[in-house]
C-alpha cells in the first residue's frame, strides 16, 4: 500500500496570523484597482488641463509639461524614487525585525493620502500629484513588507496555496470597492464629484481594514538574528545591508536569473493590463460602461483564478504552471490583436481568461521567489523583486509607444508585447528551481521536480 503524505493543518495561532495578512491585502488592494486603474489617471489630468487648458503647459521646477502627461510622468517619478528607496526599505525591515510596524506605517500614510484626495479641487495639480506621490510610495513600501512576510507564515509545501490566497483577498477586496462606486456612479452625475469621493472611499477602506492586521498581527514573530543590535543608525545601517545583499546575490545565480525572467515577463503582464482600457477605447471603440465593467469582471474573476492556479500548483508544482500560463499571455497577446472593433462579447471573453492566469502568475512567481532567498533577508530581496515591479517596468510601455509611433496602429503595438512573454517563459525554464532553494538554503516543496 502506498503511503500518501498528509499535510499538517496549521495550528490556529498561525491561521490568525494568515488571517490577518490576508486582510492587509483586502485593505490595500484597493489602492490599485480603485485608485492607479480607474480614477486618479483620469481625473489628475482634468485637473491639469483646467489649470492651462488643453495646449497650455504645466511647468514643473522650470521644465513644461503637457497637461494630458501630468499622471505618467508622476508615476515616472516614483518609479525612480522606489529603486532607491525600496531596498533601504527592506533592509530595515530585515534588520530590525519590525515588519509590523512599517507595514502599517506605510499602509496608514498612503490610506490617508488617499482620503486626502477628496480636497483635490478641479485646478488643484499640484495637490492631486503630490497626494499621488505620497501614496504611491507608500503602497510600494509597504508592498515589499508584505511580501516578506509570506515566509513567516508558510512552509515550502503550502506556500503556493498561502500566496495565491492573499493575492485573490486583495482582488475581491479592491473588486467589492470598485463595485460600490461603480453603483454610486448611477447617482451622481458630476464625474469630478465621483472621481474625489471614490479615491477618498478607497483610503477610507484601506484605513478601516487595517484595523485588523493592527491587531492580528501583534504577535508576529520576530527572529533572534533579527533582534541583534547592530552599530550605527538604523539608516546607515540600511545601506550597508542593501550594499551586502547586492554583492551577495552574485552567490545565487538561479535566484538572479529567475529575477531577470520576472522582470522580463511581469513587464508584459504590466503593460497589457495597463493598456488594455486605452485598446479597447481606441482601437475598439468601446465605452466607459463597457471598459470600467471589463475591470470589475476580472477583480472578480482574477479572485478565483489566484485560487485555480494555487490549486494547480500544488499538483504540478508552480514552475509549471507559471510556465503554462506565460503561454495562455501569449496567446491573449495574439487574440487582441484580431479582436472586432466594437465587439464587447469579444473583449470581455478575453478580459475572462486575462482574469484567470493574471492574479495566479504574479501569486505563484511571488511563492517561488520567497523560496530561493536566503533565511533573515527576506525585506530586502524583496525589496528587488518589487524593484522589478514596480520600479522599472517601463520597458513594455515604450516599445508599446514606439511601435504605435512608428506604425499607427494599436494592434501592431498590442501585439509586439509578445516578447515580454515569450524570452520571459525562455529565462524561467532555464531556471532549476529544486538547486536555486537548495542554493539558498531552503527546503524544496515535494511538488517540485526541477
Amino acid at each position: 500500500m502506498t503511503d500518501v503524505a498528509v499535510k499538517p493543518t496549521p495550528d490556529p495561532a498561525l491561521r490568525r496570523l494568515r488571517f490577518g495578512w490576508f486582510a492587509y491585502g483586502w485593505a490595500s488592494h484597493t489602492f490599485e484597482a480603485t485608485v492607479i486603474t480607474v480614477f486618479i489617471s483620469r481625473y489628475l489630468p482634468a485637473t491639469a488641463k483646467n489649470a492651462v487648458g488643453a495646449d497650455g503647459r504645466l511647468h514643473v521646477l522650470g521644465i513644461p509639461i503637457a497637461p494630458g502627461s501630468l499622471f505618467t510622468y508622476t508615476i515616472s517619478l516614483c518609479s525612480i524614487l522606489l529603486v532607491v528607496l525600496m531596498p533601504v526599505v527592506g533592509a530595515i525591515a530585515d534588520r530590525t525585525g519590525r515588519k509590523r510596524e512599517l507595514l502599517l506605517g506605510f499602509g496608514y500614510t498612503g490610506a490617508l493620502a488617499c482620503s486626502a484626495m477628496i480636497f483635490i479641487g478641479p485646478t488643484d495639480w499640484q495637490l492631486g500629484a503630490l497626494l499621488l506621490i505620497v501614496g504611491y510610495l507608500s503602497y510600494s513600501c509597504a508592498k515589499v513588507v508584505y511580501n516578506s512576510i509570506l515566509p513567516q507564515l508558510s512552509g515550502p509545501e503550502e506556500r503556493d496555496k498561502v500566496s495565491s490566497q492573499g493575492w485573490a483577498a486583495g482582488y475581491i477586496g479592491g473588486g467589492i470597492l470598485l463595485a460600490a462606486n461603480f453603483v454610486m456612479s448611477f447617482f451622481i452625475a458630476d464625474t469630478a464629484l465621483l472621481a474625489r469621493l471614490s479615491l477618498c472611499t478607497a483610503g477610507l477602506w484601506w484605513v478601516l481594514f487595517n484595523l485588523v492586521p493592527l491587531r492580528i498581527l501583534r504577535h508576529l514573530p520576530r527572529s533572534e538574528s533579527q533582534r541583534a543590535a547592530h552599530g550605527g543608525s538604523v539608516l546607515t545601517q540600511g545601506f550597508h545591508e542593501l550594499g551586502d545583499t547586492l554583492r551577495h546575490l552574485r552567490r545565487f545565480p538561479l535566484t538572479l536569473l529567475f529575477l531577470v525572467a520576472y522582470l522580463v515577463y511581469y513587464d508584459g503582464i504590466s503593460t497589457v493590463t495597463t493598456l488594455s482600457a486605452d485598446y479597447g477605447q481606441h482601437e475598439l471603440g468601446l465605452g466607459d460602461s463597457t471598459l470600467l465593467s471589463a475591470i470589475l469582471l476580472v477583480q472578480f474573476t482574477a479572485f478565483g483564478g489566484a485560487l485555480l492556479l494555487g490549486r494547480l500548483a500544488d499538483l504540478w508544482g508552480a514552475k509549471r504552471v507559471v510556465a503554462a500560463s506565460l503561454v495562455v499571455w501569449i496567446g491573449l497577446v495574439v487574440s487582441a490583436y484580431f479582436l472586432q472593433a466594437g465587439n464587447a462579447v469579444q473583449f470581455y471573453a478575453l478580459a475572462l481568461v486575462l482574469s484567470i492566469v493574471m492574479g495566479g502568475s504574479q501569486a505563484l512567481s511571488r511563492s517561488m521567489f520567497s523560496s530561493m532567498i536566503p533565511s533573515g533577508k527576506e525585506a530586502e530581496y524583496f525589496s528587488l523583486y518589487e524593484i522589478s515591479s514596480s520600479g522599472t517596468s517601463a520597458l513594455g510601455p515604450l516599445v508599446f509607444g514606439l511601435t504605435l509611433q512608428n506604425t499607427g496602429s494599436y494592434r501592431d503595438a498590442i501585439v509586439s508585447l509578445i516578447v515580454f512573454f515569450v524570452v520571459g517563459l525562455g529565462l524561467l525554464l532555464a531556471v532549476n528551481v529544486r538547486k536555486a532553494i537548495v542554493a539558498a538554503g531552503n527546503t524544496p516543496p515535494s511538488t517540485l521536480r526541477r
